[in-house]
């Protein structure tokens, strides 16, 4: 059977030959050029997306969108051209907002397709010559440099300290050393050392490999496959406003077919008036408005999260984080500070802890026993200076920032040298570097020869701890060599492996004369143990303290990342995510569905994960109930991205492929940010509740004092022009004013609202049941009470509006909180009272204004007039606040 080009890392290298029918010497270009047509160009395939006009019409497929294009026609159909207007406005705007903001969904199949590099080299016939990427084909021998960016798949055939940096596709924090041998068949992608995959970069040595796999065979492509195969889920405020408009609509629908027909049938009122009526009860009943609250409401919430540097770039996203109750995060980078940082240092005489993260030579270094003198120890100055000399890194500022050029592990001794208080300048001077020998995968280690100006000759050698335990026969102790005590050091090793550290040793070596050549021979033996260090790639402080806000926000979070379990655990452990058992990807592998989804809600940690493992992981909480976000920076992250409720990418650190994938990238970089849009997205929702639960009531008070009209027989109190003035002016003006509202002081405390409760949930319900009743007993009964009093239609008409209105604005100071106590503070949120003014105003242009009185059919009111309208708005108020004493008392919140 024809191996699958994803099993050539468990093969030999020459099965790999063979199988291409060639030899080292590569292709012959006749050759090359036939296997071109049949594999086809080595590039990634090209999806199209919905084309402009397809994606614009698509803003309208909503039925919200439909019941308010359903409300322009009737109110065309009345002859209110302006209003039909003023309606199908704010169906447009939302329709552009949303086109601009998804027109770069399909960005990150062309982000990915830009890693590939634009040419190799490539051995054919024995000569080497430069051919773009895309011409590769299954067979070539490529030929792989330092800088280079690996073209295609490689099953690897010469390796001379070859490393890769594999990070944007696996998630490994280091560079990954490479050989030639055959590993094992079921390793994950980041253990696959005899292989080079397409798009990652190579950062030391040299090496050669035949292609396996190019195209969309490539793990990249595999990556592009499922990106595009992906489907984006509805984000939970479009599947709650989905809900909610398919109630609205049959809600308005059943009020006008019952109005029309028990006006007919049982009142005996001609079709065409209760047509009319009926025509009317549904623009009473139609939140115009709504749109244009949930919009700004949103934008509002957009302004606020680039202030705390969460860009969003779908505007729906916005409150999308303020729903998910799991987060599932990258480690590095992400978690981390993506930073290799010395932590701890042994040796043999005693254990230091290293204080400060990052690169910068700033923090203390405490021994575990204190020592009596405050001088550093020299055996701690002696391993310090093995690591500062012995080192190809180098470590710099830049705009306050300190940034490295080279291995991050050899930049971290860089930094411990640093701490210590030692110059590089200083150290080369008094003991130059004469000759080095570059890290060997295949040894392990590096070395570096030096003397001093009086002659002698030294060698510093930094390696694998395992390494330097075979050719060290002497331990650095109490300032001179001292016998080598093995169990000792191995014991170091345990208890550095199960923190998670990266070890590694130092040792030096000296000789009896000058000697101005290194070779292999002189790192065989005769070597005094300095020490080892163990290193991590630091957790953030700031990620320390978010996980521990999202866990009292009743919101789990998950690490999901391709790092080695030890050193995934140990990072855990430190990030507060428990001290449980890692998960690996292999693992993950041998489990089905149900067995997954039964480790899920005990598993925090996720180890060796592939772009496959984070993508089911994220699918398997989904299909237990979960609202995920996912986080991560790099192209393996791209397809858990898309298929999130919302994916947040980094926007530092983060692969362009991560970014366009998302629905929201972080400017910092920064865990803790993630929280802050938790708690904008909660606020934010909260705010469109608060809006919602003011415009309905609203819209129900219009309908039901209309329907009662009817019922008893009596004339309309408000006209259908004078419905869309409330609608569209003060409704709408007074709802906009709830989008400021901060967040409340228990928003953080809260659990997470269940998925499965709609937006207009019962107990929502009943309190806009509440209010449009007494809305409509005050305005309807105010309207009776002018006409009993002998008042024109107009004036009682104008009165039963101004009730209307100032039973909206005592409503408003209720609906500033759900379930707490009425606010009329002016200072958390001026826009109320502002708003609270200008309806003021508008209202008494309304009724007092020549033109709007002609326009609006409506008369001045007196004294009295206006003080029945305040009675009715302070009515209100009361009222729904002694509803909301005895939901509280009974602990029913909304």
């Amino acid at each position: 059977m024809s191996p699958s080009p994803r099993d050539w890392h468990g093969r030999p290298a020459d099965e790999a030959l063979q199988h291409h029918g060639i030899d080292r010497q590569g292709l012959s270009p006749e050759e090359a050029e036939r296997r071109l047509e049949t594999y086809g160009p080595n590039r990634l395939p090209e999806r199209r997306g919905s084309g402009p006009v397809k994606r614009f019409l698509l803003q309208f497929h909503n039925l919200l969108i439909y019941v308010l294009l359903l409300a322009t026609l009737v109110t065309l159909a009345l002859g209110h051209w302006l209003d039909s207007a003023v309606i199908f406005g704010v169906v447009l705007i939302n329709a552009v907002v949303g086109f601009v903001q998804e027109g770069k969904a399909e960005e990150a199949m062309r982000a990915i397709q830009k890693m590939l590099t634009l040419d190799s080299r490539v051995r054919r016939a024995g000569q080497v010559t430069s051919l773009p990427a895309e011409r590769l084909v299954p067979g070539d021998v490529v030929l792989l440099e330092a800088g280079d960016r690996v073209p295609a798949d490689l099953r690897l055939l010469e390796t001379r300290d070859l490393r890769i940096e594999e990070a944007a596709l696996t998630g490994e924090s280091l560079p990954v050393d490479k050989q030639t041998e055959a590993v094992h068949p079921e390793a994950s992608l980041g253990d696959r050392s005899s292989m080079a995959f397409s798009g990652t970069l190579v950062s030391a040595g040299s090496g050669c490999g035949v292609v396996v796999a190019t195209g969309a065979d490539t793990e990249l492509g595999r990556i592009s496959h499922m990106l595009g195969e992906v489907v984006s889920l509805q984000t939970p405020l479009l599947a709650d406003m989905a809900r909610f408009a398919r109630q609205l609509t049959l809600i308005v629908l059943g009020l006008a077919v019952i109005t029309f027909t028990f006006g007919v049938m049982l009142r005996g009122y001609a079709v065409d008036d209760m047509l009319l009526a009926a025509v009317g009860l549904a623009v009473a009943a139609i939140p115009e408005g709504l749109p244009a609250v949930l919009t700004i409401t949103l934008a509002l919430g957009v302004r606020r999260m680039a202030r705390r540097r969460a860009i969003v770039r779908r505007l729906p996203a916005v409150e999308s984080l303020g729903a998910v109750t799991v987060i599932c995060s990258d480690k590095t980078g992400t978690l981390t500070r993506n930073e290799m940082t010395v932590q701890q240092v042994f040796t043999a005489a005693q254990r230091y802890r290293v204080e400060g993260v990052g690169y910068a030579p700033q923090g203390s270094i405490e021994p575990q026993v204190p020592s009596a003198t405050s001088d550093e120890p020299s055996d701690l100055l002696a391993l310090a200076r093995a690591g500062l000399l012995c080192n190809s890194a180098s470590l710099r500022q830049s705009d306050g920032q300190w940034c490295i050029t080279g291995d991050p592990t050899e930049a971290a001794l860089l930094t411990l040298a640093g701490k210590l208080g030692l110059q590089g300048e200083q150290e080369a001077a008094h003991l130059p570097r004469v000759d080095a020998i570059p890290f060997s995968s295949e040894r392990r280690c590096m070395a570096s020869l030096h003397h001093d100006h009086g002659g002698h000759a030294l060698i510093y050698l930094v390696g694998a701890p395992e390494r330097l335990l075979e050719v060290c026969n002497r331990q650095w102790q109490d300032g001179s060599p001292q016998p080598l005590d093995p169990g000792y050091w191995h014991g170091v090793l345990a208890e550095g492996a199960s923190q998670g550290l990266r070890m590694l040793g130092l040792a030096l070596r000296p000789l009896g004369a000058s000697q101005h050549m290194l070779s292999y021979e002189d790192l065989e033996g005769d070597f005094v143990l300095l020490g080892l260090v163990g290193m991590l790639d630091p957790p953030r402080d700031e990620a320390i303290a978010a996980i521990a806000q999202c866990h009292s926000a009743g919101v789990a979070v998950k690490m999901i990342t391709g790092d080695h379990a030890a050193t995934a655990r140990a990072v855990a452990a430190r990030l507060g995510l428990g001290d449980g058992e890692a998960l690996t990807g292999a693992e993950l592998d041998q489990l089905d569905d149900a067995e997954l989804d039964a480790r899920l809600a005990r598993t925090a940690v996720f180890a060796r994960t592939s772009p496959a493992h984070k993508l089911r992981l994220v699918q398997r909480l989904q299909a237990c109930g979960a609202r995920v976000a996912m986080t991560g920076d790099g192209v393996n992250d791209a397809p858990a991205l898309k298929r999130a409720d919302i994916g947040v990418a980094m926007g530092i650190k983060g692969t362009e492929a991560a970014k366009e994938a998302a629905q929201m990238v972080l400017a910092d970089d920064n865990f803790a940010t993630i929280t802050h849009a938790v708690e904008e997205g909660r606020t934010v929702y909260d705010n469109l509740k608060k809006s919602i639960l003011f415009i309905l009531p609203t819209n129900a008070g219009q309908a039901l004092a209309l329907l009662a009209a009817i019922a008893l027989g009596l004339t309309l109190p408000i006209t259908p022009l004078q419905i869309l003035w409330v609608n569209m002016i003060t409704a709408v003006t007074l709802a906009l004013a709830l989008a400021f509202e901060p967040a409340e002081a228990d928003l953080m405390q809260r659990p997470p609202r269940d998925p499965r409760t709609p937006l207009l949930s019962p107990r929502l319900l009943l309190r806009v049941l509440l209010v449009a009743a007494l809305i409509t007993a005050f305005s309807l009964g105010l309207f009776l009470w002018a006409e009993q009093a002998g008042w024109s239609l107009e004036a009682s008409r104008t009165l039963a509006v101004n009730a209307l209105v100032a039973c909206e604005v005592g409503y408003l100071f209720s609906s500033r909180r759900l379930n707490a106590p009425a606010r009329f503070s002016w200072r958390d949120n001026p826009m109320v009272w502002s708003m609270v003014g200008l309806i003021v105003l508008l209202q008494l242009a309304f009724t007092h204004w020549s033109p709007l009185q002609r326009l609006f059919a409506t008369e001045a009111l007196d004294a009295r007039a206006w003080l029945a309208c305040l009675a009715a708005g302070a009515a209100v108020c009361a009222l729904v606040e002694l509803e909301k004493a005895v939901r509280r008392r009974r602990g029913r919140h909304l």
